[in-house]
């Protein structure tokens, strides 16, 4: 399978739906650790939550608007304007983490079956996996062809949880693959190559495991992948191309930049971040010690040649106030024992 970086990426909660409290008790204690849900006992108040007027407006009216140009002629022509700025900014966000991008729900339940459940679902790009029994196999694979389900699991097969786990995960990036799909078009011509190029997002990957990374944005100047782990602990993946670090050295250049800084863009030796003049040098670095702004270069070659750097703490973002995964996990988890106390 072809491996390509989404422009962005965050946790986000799944919904789990069954009539059984203590079969949803034992769900809870086999999902993965690192996955935040909410557990409903009940389908229809499942339903109002995820159809309700508080629910999460799609990613899709956020990030693109509808452009419209009047010419010389009297047809008027519409664009679909991108804003590239506005995709980091979702990390100040504070509600993505509770957008539902997967319902787990169980077939056989009294009040409301599961796939009258699925039908009930307004949002489209929610994804449904259905836990099914021996005799509900057929109506899933029927359920499974008309696309009213993503996928279904048997409860009674010996690895079930971990088909859940494992279907969880991929699910939770296909509901952000429309998104992608529907930027890869403006990004494929513009100066983001590498979200495309395979190679390149195979390293992507190894750095997301290497720095617990759990979310991921793409930012402009610099060009890069804005990452924060589980803490809210951020690194700036600035990403070049021989193309721009020839335009950062004659920007330089024309600047009257030190003849040091001028041999170490040439050289390849190190990726500027330039972070408060939208990412170009200019003399007030002279006076603030420029070599502070220069960070050591990993070569890499794909289907492109890319310098890369990792910058942990960038100063361009005010991460300050964002709310990290980890913080939301333990909101989930206090709200659930309360819960428990409250039934008991």
């Amino acid at each position: 399978m072809t491996y390509h970086i989404q422009p962005f990426f965050f946790p986000t909660t799944i919904a789990c739906v069954d009539d059984s409290a203590p079969f949803l008790a034992n769900l809870a204690l086999q999902l993965d650790s690192r996955l935040a849900f909410r557990m409903f006992h009940s389908p229809f108040a499942a339903l109002v939550a995820l159809n309700g007027a508080s629910a999460v407006p799609p990613m899709v009216q956020r990030f693109f608007s509808l452009y419209r140009h009047r010419g010389d002629s009297s047809q008027a022509h519409h664009v679909i304007d991108v804003s590239l700025d506005l995709i980091h900014r979702e990390v100040h966000n504070e509600e993505r983490f509770e957008q539902v991008s997967v319902v787990v729900v169980d077939y056989d339940m009294p009040e409301l079956n599961g796939l009258e459940f699925c039908r009930g679902i307004k949002n489209a790009a929610i994804k449904k996996i259905l836990l099914t029994g021996k005799a509900d196999e057929q109506v899933a694979v029927r359920a499974f062809n008309e696309r009213i389900i993503d996928r279904f699991i048997r409860k009674q097969d010996a690895d079930a949880m971990e088909q859940l786990n494992r279907a969880i995960d991929e699910l939770q990036h296909e509901y952000f693959q429309q998104i992608e799909n529907m930027l890869s078009d403006a990004l494929a011509v513009g100066s983001h190559l590498f979200l495309r190029d395979p190679e390149f997002a195979a390293r992507f990957r190894a750095l997301h495991a290497e720095l617990g990374i759990v979310e991921h944005y793409l930012t402009c100047a610099p060009d890069g992948i804005l990452m924060l782990d589980m803490t809210g602990g951020a690194h700036l993946l600035v990403v070049q191309t021989e193309e721009m670090m020839q335009g950062h050295y004659e920007i330089a250049y024309d600047q009257n930049a030190p003849a040091e800084l001028l041999e170490a863009l040439r050289a390849g030796r190190h990726v500027p971040y330039f972070w408060k003049t939208a990412g170009h040098y200019d003399p007030l670095y002279e006076e603030e010690g420029w070599r502070s702004y220069l960070y050591p270069a990993t070569e890499f070659k794909g289907s492109e040649w890319y310098l890369y750097a990792v910058v942990r703490n960038p100063g361009a973002f005010n991460l300050r106030h964002v709310l990290p995964y980890g913080d939301y996990l333990d909101r989930l988890d206090r709200e659930a024992r309360q819960a428990a106390q409250d039934l008991a």
